[in-house]
């Protein structure tokens, strides 16, 4: 019976900190006030070997919409733009305002500019969200081609 009271006590202090714990939201943030976006670097002119300089091909640029998709965090929803076949930017239109939501955000909007497509990792604690963004992303994919 001595020995009950301080595990308790050890108990409940050692709770308090899991209890407290917020995640942290990192440098790019994104909310359905301020979307988060992210671009890759448009292509400059480079010089040829004879010192003429070659102008980038020109490409047609296309936003498209993805479907907004209805989470038990809120709804999720993005667009994509274009610059011929690649994904040149990503924005999330509507997202959950919700911790691990805006952490994920950047994370998943860098990954599909590495892989130009919607076959993504979803990121750990917002499985909900990644799943979403991942069908609206696809939606848009889509749409384009049509």
């Amino acid at each position: 019976m001595k020995r009950v009271i301080p595990v308790l006590v050890l108990s409940v202090a050692g709770l308090i900190p899991v209890w407290r714990y917020e995640p942290s939201i990192g440098t790019t943030t994104g909310s359905a006030s301020a979307p988060a976006t992210v671009t890759t670097p448009t292509p400059t002119a480079t010089s040829s070997a004879s010192g003429s300089a070659s102008t980038p091909s020109t490409s047609s640029r296309k936003v498209v919409q993805g479907t907004a998709i209805n989470t038990s965090k809120g709804t999720v929803q993005v667009q994509v733009t274009f610059e011929g076949d690649e994904i040149s930017t990503v924005s999330m239109l509507q997202q959950p305002n919700h911790p691990q939501t805006t952490a994920a955000v950047p994370v998943l909007i860098e990954e599909t500019l590495k892989a130009q497509s919607s076959k993504i990792d979803t990121v750990s604690g917002a499985t909900i969200t990644s799943d979403a963004y991942v069908q609206s992303l696809q939606a848009a994919i889509d749409a384009k081609g049509a």
